[in-house]
């Protein structure tokens, strides 16, 4: 009997979670709140359906800490937003990767040739 002891607790202690999935929000109260024409209604619903099928594609590339993080963030003030919350997770993500602004830092020095560099023309 002592000797399952070991591997009952490292299966309760197991870091995955039984309900992999993204959470779920209120589209229409989201989009309500936020459009003020049917149009926009449709526009928004449709931007929202699209970034939870995005999200239920790419959900398990996230890390644990930035999900649940994003979701507070994405459900500020009682609205929930897919959109806000793959946003966060897609940023979050290249931050951890290392991705950086494709122009460098500011006031980093150019990388092109002195060639490519512009000169200005001196006439007298």
């Amino acid at each position: 009997m002592l000797l399952r002891l070991p591997i009952v607790i490292l299966t309760t202690l197991s870091p995955v979670a039984i309900s992999d999935a993204p959470p779920r929000f209120d589209i229409a109260k989201e989009c309500r709140f936020e459009s003020e024409s049917s149009k926009a209604f449709d526009r928004c619903s449709r931007d929202e359906a699209e970034a939870l099928q995005q999200l239920e594609t790419e959900w398990p590339q996230f890390v644990g800490a930035d999900r649940s993080g994003c979701v507070v963030e994405a459900t500020v003030a009682g609205f929930a937003s897919y959109v806000e919350l793959l946003t966060c997770l897609e940023m979050s993500r290249d931050v951890g990767n290392g991705k950086t602004n494709p122009r460098g830092a500011p006031g980093a020095q150019s990388t092109r040739p002195p060639s490519e560099l512009s000169v200005v023309d001196k006439h007298d």
